[in-house]
Order: structure tokens, then sequence, then C-alpha cells
């Protein structure tokens, strides 16, 4: 069964009529931004989570609305109410100008950190290969081949790396 969608001006309307808005994303991308008026829900906790227990609709949300469309089915097994998507998610929230709470303090989101550090890592390890000596091209190699690992494995080095930087301390101590 496929939840209902919403467009941002739909959205808006249920939550002044008293629906629940649930942002599925990680803490650390809701930290960043999020829609005002969304409580931040894991999958998991949702059908014990008491701010939505007694809601008499709920909208699911993510960037984009992909993940909440993927995650459809679950998320609306998880709730006793009726179960909406936000479509086209947070993006098409802000294009519509509606209000989002942004704090800029907060670091990028944990896989856009690695994206950044990955990509910059095989750009140097080819420029250095070309440069200076082709040895450098094991960088770009090892990185590639770190990347294929995480995808295959769901455990990805960098990141567990990148958590232990002082920016993403900060955040989680917050």
């Amino acid at each position: 069964m496929n939840m209902k969608t919403l467009n941002p001006e739909t959205a808006r309307q249920q939550l002044e009529s008293g629906a629940v808005m649930v942002d599925i994303r990680p803490s650390d991308e809701y930290a960043r931004e999020h829609i005002a008026q969304a409580v931040n829900i894991q999958i998991e906790q949702l059908p014990h989570h008491p701010g939505i227990r007694n809601a008499r609709a709920v909208i699911f949300h993510c960037r984009s609305g992909n993940r909440t469309r993927m995650l459809a089915q679950a998320l609306q097994a998880s709730v006793k109410c009726d179960a909406y998507v936000l479509e086209g998610g947070l993006d098409a929230w802000k294009k519509a100008d509606l209000p989002v709470i942004a704090d800029r303090s907060q670091p990028l989101e944990l896989q856009r950190q690695v994206q950044i550090v990955a990509g910059l890592m095989i750009v140097l390890g080819t420029a250095l290969g070309v440069l200076i000596s082709p040895w450098w091209l094991l960088l770009s190699g090892f990185v590639g081949l770190g990347l294929v690992f995480a995808g295959v494995s769901g455990f990805c080095g960098l990141a567990r790396v990148l958590l232990k930087m002082p920016w993403n301390k900060r955040a989680i101590s917050a």
C-alpha cells in the first residue's frame, strides 16, 4: 500500500490542523537544517515514540523524498494514524519558501564529509601520480577500494576517522 503524498503547501495546512511532521534523516543532517515544525525520529524509534503515539496524522520526510518513498511501507506500518509523504522533502519545502531552521555552525553531514575527503584524496593521488611519481596513483586506488568495501560491507573506515575530528565531536556533545 502506497502512502499518499502531500505537496509542501498542503503539508503546511495539515500541520496547522494538528498533524505531526517527522524528519527521518540522521540526527547530524537534522541538526544542520530542518523544517521548523519537524521532529527528528529514527525509523526504529517510531512505534514507541511518545510524540506520535496520539497523532491524528503523520507526515514523513527526508531531504529529497527518495529515502521516504523507499521506506514508505515500513513508515506507514509504524504508525496507527493517517500517514503521508512530503513530496520533494526538505528541498521542496525550502523551494516553497516555508520556514526552516538552519544551523551552519553544525558540521556537514558525515556522508558529505566522506565524499569530499575521498574525492580530494583521489584527485591528489592522481595529480601527484602524474607530476611526481606513478606510485602516488596507489593512493587513488586505495581510496577507490575503500569506497567499494564500504559499499559492500556497510563499514566505512574514513567515516570512523572523520567522526573523531574535533568539529564532529563538538556536534555530538551539543
